[in-house]
């Protein structure tokens, strides 16, 4: 399928956001790390792709993410993440990492409100304005005055000691991810540079200390050096993100969702080139630098280093499934029924039946997507009884 070209507006935004980057790449003298470049095409303020203005999620978007599709998905998190709320009592938190457009917080919400679980606060991290406004007319909308005063958006992390759980769907993906390569047996980091006719092009130089010793840690744990030209991503930042987005929370239970692999997949012989990509109106690119600030940039996840940072950070590592086998063990199925109940005709049905698939189905979201989670001090009860793949880790 071919992929409409952009109008003159969103070229034109394109051009003012490839100027900033020029510019820094040669403050930078001459080439920037990847993962500089990538954080300026996500998150340059009001110029990067999910700081600016343009609609991301659902079919009118770039891609759809799993709460963009029905009710069913936040339905089926609310229902595995009440115990841990209903363990801590009255003065958990619920923090939501990437809020999106809304429609996780909208269904959470009422559902927790259901089970007698609502949180003493919903607390959205979302470093977006634009999504932050999005998310703000959403929820005051659609949540009953009640619900919508517990919701609130910080700033940053929760710096003050807090008790609760922390969701987030889809992010992990979306950090700014540095891409290394072997030459000669020397680990070098992929860099952004300019060609004469000032276009991006990739180009490496020596890493630096840290990712060097984040890739001979790899190469020890799979027990297996990289030949010359392969190349991947790793992301030696995440312990210390998780810790920061983390902030004060002393009892409670950390849940991420996303698209990956746990370590020896990811990083296969026959994955010479990672999993990089670019997502513009529904269809994949591998042409990461084109188009500044219009396409998504993301990498898969290595579900053996989420692990890995959890478990530093003081939690206990409570499961990894994938996403069809966590929605179905936390009430898929009585949610679909109850939702089709409800629902006002056949049309309604259709797609109710049509999200279940996609949530579920192995070609769809339900093996690509996984599911984990970390608790403290609480427990997270039947969550990952069903399918639980821990030992693949």
């Amino acid at each position: 399928m071919s992929v409409p070209s952009p109008d003159a507006n969103a070229l034109a935004h394109s051009e003012r956001l490839r100027a900033l980057i020029q510019e820094q790449v040669f403050a930078a003298g001459g080439a920037l790390p990847f993962s500089r470049f990538m954080e300026l095409a996500l998150y340059a303020p009001g110029l990067g792709y999910y700081s600016a203005g343009a609609t991301k999620f659902g079919a009118a978007g770039d891609f759809v993410t799993a709460p963009e599709l029905g009710p069913l998905f936040a339905a089926c998190i609310a229902d595995a993440l009440a115990p841990v709320l209903r363990q801590i009592g009255p003065q958990a938190v619920f923090l939501e990492v990437g809020g999106g457009s809304g429609a996780f917080a909208e269904v959470a919400l009422k559902r927790l409100m259901a089970l007698d679980a609502l949180p003493d606060r919903y607390a959205i991290l979302e470093p977006s304005a634009d999504l932050r406004e999005r998310q703000r007319e959403r929820l005051q909308q659609h949540l009953s005055p009640l619900l919508f005063e517990l919701v609130e958006w910080l700033d940053g992390p929760l710096q003050e000691r807090w008790d609760g759980v922390l969701f987030a769907n889809e992010v992990i993906d979306a950090l700014p991810t540095p891409r290394f390569t072997l030459r000669d047996g020397e680990v070098m980091e992929e860099h952004v540079a300019l060609d004469g006719e000032g276009r991006f092009v990739h180009g490496d130089r020596p890493a630096d200390a840290l990712l060097t010793a984040a890739v001979r840690h790899l190469e020890r744990y799979l027990d297996t050096t990289f030949a010359d030209g392969y190349r991947s991503e790793l992301l030696p930042q995440l312990p210390y993100w998780l810790q920061a987005v983390i902030g004060g929370l002393d009892r409670g239970a950390l849940l991420f969702v996303d698209y990956g692999y746990v370590r020896r997949e990811y990083y296969a012989p026959e994955r010479r080139d990672g999993t990089l990509r670019a997502f513009r109106r529904h269809q994949l690119t591998n042409d990461v630098l084109a188009l500044p600030g219009l396409q998504d940039i993301t990498a898969s996840v290595d579900f053996t280093a989420l692990a890995e940072a959890g478990t530093n950070a003081g939690f206990d590592f409570a499961g990894y499934a994938s996403q069809a086998n966590f929605l179905i063990g936390n009430g898929l199925e009585q949610r679909l029924a109850e939702a089709e109940a409800k629902a006002r005709d056949e049309g309604a049905l259709y797609r109710l039946r049509q999200e279940a698939k996609r949530l579920t189905l192995p070609g769809e979201m339900g093996e690509r997507f996984q599911a984990m989670g970390f608790a403290r001090d609480v427990e997270f009860g039947a969550a990952f009884l069903l399918g639980d793949m821990s030992w693949r880790l």
